[in-house]
């Protein structure tokens, strides 16, 4: 088989250009077939739905790496016939009927007050507290964008429900941020376990490893296309 491309799912509080690292450094590495989704974070069938579609473009083989929530997207969305893998990077790995909400509440992140409903329904993390909530790892100047060009899912989001999770029926891979307060690092070490990942790393890092630790990120993601190719 043929090196495969590389879908890249953004989470909550950012878009697509989330992974610009990460999109740099692999395209130095020679994929030739990089595509990132931005997903309207509406709903987890609306972001599931629009990662199927950019799937479902690509003609061959697909790794699909989703970062926080889009692991859960990645979850629900991952089992194409083309997708030869999933990648998750200090993301969400939902098993049959759970959702965010409810794993999060198992162990609280420690960023868990900074975050907060506006009166239109979406969450946001609060401005000043973004670097230290997210990415508390990245320059003052790369947080402050983050914090300013966030995009808050809706809030309904947190309870919506996996139905057929792929990680079940496709390869993965797992990377832990010790350094996580945004999800609990033990919640992601519990995920990570229960999917049974060809491979877990852990890195010092905040939520936002993509960016304050991409190289490392790519390695992971360089490692499991290097298997399922």
């Amino acid at each position: 088989m043929s090196q495969p491309a590389i879908v890249l799912v953004h989470g909550f509080w950012g878009g697509a250009a989330h992974w610009a690292k990460v999109i740099v450094e692999l395209d130095r590495r020679g994929y030739g077939s990089l595509h990132a989704v931005e997903n309207p974070l509406t709903s987890l069938a609306d972001d599931a739905h629009r990662t199927q579609q950019m799937i479902k473009q690509v003609d061959g083989p697909v790794l699909v790496v989703g970062h926080s929530y889009g692991g859960a997207v990645i979850t629900e969305a991952g089992d194409l016939p083309n997708v030869v893998g999933l990648v998750y990077i200090a993301a969400f790995a939902p098993d049959a009927g759970e959702g965010l909400g409810a794993i999060t509440e198992a162990m609280p992140p420690a960023a868990a007050a900074n975050i907060a409903p506006d009166s239109d329904g979406y969450v946001w993390i609060a401005q000043d507290k973004f670097r230290e909530s997210f990415c508390q790892d990245l320059p003052a100047d790369e947080a402050l964008v983050m914090a300013v060009t966030q995009k808050a899912p809706v809030g309904s989001t947190f309870g919506d429900l996996v139905t057929d999770p792929a990680w079940k029926k496709k390869p993965t891979w797992y990377q832990v941020s010790t350094e996580d307060r945004m999800i609990h690092p033990d919640n992601e070490r519990r995920m990570a376990e229960r999917i049974r990942p060809r491979k877990t790393i852990e890195l010092a890092a905040s939520h936002a490893s993509l960016a304050s630790q991409a190289g490392a990120v790519c390695d992971l993601i360089d490692e499991a296309a290097n298997e399922v190719s």
